[in-house]
């Protein structure tokens, strides 16, 4: 990895970026009283809140294991985990209260928050070649919310003060994040690694200006362990890192259902290039949260290996917003399922009768649509079935380009409640000669070869 940031390219206008600037001074989280294997929320924090006071610096972690609870970023200061440091975050609630303000799987709400969280700061970053080492067992996951699904736990109308969720009494809690800065401009991270999370990786809510690079994260086996979800942020540039993940790898979001249409904040003007999948359900994805609309997205340059999808769009049929103007280029992908994934209907156990194809639905803010999305210079080196689309049929999936793509699946193609589909100078190896197209239009295949297995 390039110390320096490359320019970035994009086809559409992009902000370039910026190494961030600290005033020079320093502080180790020893000069203000932690010690090694003991609990030091307050000397990290108090390190932190003084850098801030006097205008910032650099708060170093040194070489070591040292044991955290919820740690807060502040404007132009820079966390610094030294090569051999350890940040071990802790197992109990009782370390994140009080709750703070946060976005949990699209929804505002006052509850853990993140390991490393900031709200309203600028010019924040988290650096070094250390190791962030998420919660073990303990209360934090034992009191995890499962009762049902988001959306039918925390009331939409209620006001997000009201909304709050910290654990007393054994009720239940909402994760924390591993690092998640919200409502923060310019926003670096850089060099760490991430292991053990509770949730999702790292995560910018509502953020402008946002650098992530060079970053390990390893999560395999750990449910809705996301690598890096952009929600509802802007200006963002991801690069040269490196994801093994328990659920997508990747992702893009933007709020859910009535509460993401309330917030109404988009996801726009995001890069990923120069990066590796290593396991996850999906290589990059788009959704399923889609209120506040994810559009201006490239993705670029990538290998995924081992995932499960490789290119994954998800919405549902309440959860408003979708997509727009997507781009996907030299991409080498090697996977256990499908290629190019559209999946807008869900499955029955989450979705009930909303799942069902038929009968349609009126149309209305709350449903989603995805269009306009170009998919070039591809190669799957494996993959269960090429392209599966499976739309909203009230609002069909249109203007997507899949051009110089080769492939070799098991399965072709299906396509259910799409316009508008250009499938180009494409080749593919397979083990099924079956395209099954349902109520779509003008779908066109040019220049596109198939070779089937001879069967044994």
């Amino acid at each position: 990895m390039p110390h320096e940031i490359a320019p970035v390219t994009a086809p559409f206008p992009m902000r370039q970026f910026q190494r961030p600037v600290f005033p020079s001074r320093t502080l180790s989280i020893t000069r203000t009283g932690a010690k090694r294997n003991k609990m030091s929320t307050k000397a990290i924090q108090s390190a932190i809140d003084q850098l801030n006071k006097k205008g910032g610096g650099v708060a170093i972690v040194p070489k070591g294991i040292w044991k955290t609870g919820r740690i807060s970023l502040k404007s132009n200061v820079n966390l610094h985990l030294e090569e051999g440091a350890e940040l071990h975050f802790s197992s109990e609630i009782e370390d994140y209260r009080p709750a703070v303000f946060t976005r949990n799987e699209g929804i505002e709400l006052m509850s853990l928050g993140a390991c490393i969280y900031a709200n309203g700061q600028t010019n924040i970053a988290v650096t070094g070649k250390g190791k962030l080492v998420g919660p073990g067992q303990g209360s934090v996951r034992k009191q995890v919310m499962e009762v049902d699904v988001i959306e039918n736990v925390v009331p939409w109308d209620k006001p997000v003060s009201e909304r709050v969720y910290e654990g007393y009494n054994g009720e239940f809690i909402f994760l924390p994040m591993f690092i998640s800065p919200i409502n923060c401009k310019d926003v670096f991270i850089e060099g760490v690694s991430l292991e053990n999370t509770a949730f999702w990786n790292i995560v910018p809510v509502y953020c402008d200006g946002v650098v992530i690079r060079g970053v390990i994260v390893n999560s395999v086996g750990i449910p809705r362990g996301d690598g890096i979800d952009v929600e509802s942020s802007r200006n963002v540039l991801i690069e040269y890192c490196t994801l093994a993940s328990g659920d997508d790898c990747f992702t893009i979001k933007a709020g859910r259902s009535k509460d993401g249409l309330r917030v109404n904040k988009p996801t726009e003007n995001v890069v990923i290039r120069y990066s590796l999948a290593q396991k996850g359900h999906g290589g990059i994805t788009c959704g399923s949260e889609t209120a506040g609309m994810i559009r201006n997205l490239y993705v670029h340059d990538c290998v995924f290996d081992e995932t499960g999808v490789g290119i994954r769009f998800k919405t549902r049929r309440n959860r408003g917003g979708g997509g727009e103007n997507i781009f996907y280029e030299r991409i080498r992908m090697n996977l256990e399922h499908t290629a190019f994934n559209w999946d807008m209907l869900g499955n029955a156990m989450h979705m009930g009768e909303l799942a069902s194809r038929f009968p349609l639905r009126e149309v209305n803010e709350l449903t989603p649509a995805f269009r306009n999305i170009s998919i070039k210079d591809i190669i799957v080196e494996r993959s269960s079935q090429f392209i599966k689309i499976n739309s909203i049929p009230e609002s069909p999936l249109s203007n997507v380009t899949l051009e110089n793509i080769s492939v070799n699946s098991d399965k072709l193609i299906t396509i259910n409640d799409a316009k508008n589909i250009l499938i180009k100078n494409t080749s593919v190896n397979a083990k099924d000669s079956e395209i099954r197209i349902d109520a779509s239009s003008n779908v066109v295949f040019d220049r596109m070869s198939v070779e089937v297995q001879a069967s044994k």
